[in-house]
């Protein structure tokens, strides 16, 4: 596995396209991609709808789920900041922040760049504080909410998954 470089690598983040639902589409037809997400990969039409709810996100709220470029515009996956979209468990009303990357793209600095991207663009809107949830067993991700500067508060279970996860803070 290649190790995290010294130097960050550079991402772009846009707001996704229609064809991008095809890209995250791809890019996440991988169980190990998958693993905390429910296992196995999503319909194509999942796809579709997620991306247009994030156009929707941007125009009313200014933030979504943005895909993920590298320098020669391929796509990578997915980062950026949502509301919490559960209501009966978690951080409800808060602002979530994630990433989810092709399997490609793991073990280079990208979720942590980018992370790091959606951090300064939620600065820049003025969101006081964001929350990162992460299933317990997924040190990866976890790895990256620590390099962002978040802090581990609060444990929750799902009470679909019953999978637990872990609730990150950082305030802006």
């Amino acid at each position: 596995m290649p190790l995290v470089p010294d130097t960050a690598p550079s991402v772009h983040l846009r707001v996704p396209t229609d064809e991008d639902a095809m890209a995250w589409y791809r890019a996440f037809d991988d169980p190990e991609v998958m693993e905390f997400h429910g296992g196995r990969a999503a319909e194509y039409s999942v796809y579709e709808e997620l991306t247009a709810r994030q156009r929707r996100h941007d125009a009313e709220l200014g933030h979504c789920l943005w895909t993920v470029l590298d320098d020669a515009g391929a796509v990578l996956g997915f980062t950026g900041a949502q509301p919490w979209p559960h209501r009966s468990f978690g951080p409800v009303g808060e602002i979530e922040i994630g990433w989810r990357l092709g399997r490609s793209a793991w073990g280079h600095g990208y979720a942590t760049a980018a992370g790091r991207a959606t951090l300064e663009r939620m600065r820049a809107l003025g969101v006081p504080e964001v929350v990162a949830m992460i299933n317990t067993r997924n040190a990866r991700s976890v790895a990256v909410a620590v390099r962002l500067g978040m802090r581990r508060a609060e444990t929750y279970t799902s009470p679909v998954s019953k999978q637990e996860a872990y609730c990150f803070r950082l305030e802006l």
